[in-house]
């Protein structure tokens, strides 16, 4: 995905949960202190600052979710010697035969 097609995304995602909830985009403005003008270039352009997105998410009801969707991954191992040696076969403990 490039960026383009991100910033499209999170306009339309954004722009349809403002729809979902029946706000204008002058309703949303004023709920979330963001400048119709910047709303409304949001929504046809997807250029917005950071802290007028932050604030458009809080009055949509999906900051936490946007902030989460961002939060770091760790990883299972630490050292290449850790994948490594996740996989080495377990050695059998018993037999299956007799």
């Amino acid at each position: 995905m490039n960026i383009t097609k991100a910033q499209r995304k999170l306009t339309e995602h954004l722009r349809i949960q403002r729809l979902s909830i029946g706000l204008t985009q002058e309703g949303l403005s004023k709920r979330s202190g963001v400048p119709l003008p910047t709303l409304r270039k949001f929504e046809q352009q997807g250029l917005i600052s950071l802290e007028a997105l932050l604030k458009l998410a809080m009055a949509l009801g999906c900051l936490e979710k946007l902030v989460n969707s961002v939060e770091p991954t760790t990883s299972e191992f630490a050292t290449i010697d850790d994948v490594l040696a996740a996989k080495k076969p377990k050695p059998k403990k018993r037999g299956w035969r007799k």
